[in-house]
């Protein structure tokens, strides 16, 4: 199992794939690595060279992921919510930010059903 950025990714599958599992590293993003590092897409991860493995952790490291990425997205949810701003309340609110309609859907965010009983006449 190759270990690039801290993260142990799978040898049995295509270096594209493997690459997806950094947290901050999409498809695009992927493939782009492995063209700067000379390192054919289709090969798997267990059949990488040394060399190979050296040049994708240096292309790696010139991107922001993990643990940094991670905590660059809460600061910039904390200072949405900091100034107050649509976005930030929404945040606060735990509901949907980009204005889908929240009547029906919306579960992921919301969470699960909280009944409310009738009032009495």
């Amino acid at each position: 199992m190759a270990r690039i950025a801290g993260i142990d990714i799978p040898k049995n599958k295509r270096g594209v794939i493997a690459l997806t599992y950094i947290f901050g590293i999409g498809n695009s993003r992927a493939k782009e690595v492995l063209a700067n590092a000379k390192v054919d897409e289709s090969i798997k991860v267990q059949d990488w060279t040394d060399d190979q493995i050296a040049a994708i952790r240096e292309q790696v490291g010139t991107f922001t992921i993990e643990g940094e990425l991670r905590s660059e997205v809460q600061i910039n949810i904390k200072r949405l919510m900091d100034i107050g701003c649509q976005r930030g309340i929404r945040h606060r609110m735990g509901l949907p930010l980009r204005g889908q309609r929240t009547k029906n859907n919306s579960r992921t965010r919301k969470g699960k059903r909280k009944t409310v009983a009738n009032k009495k006449k």
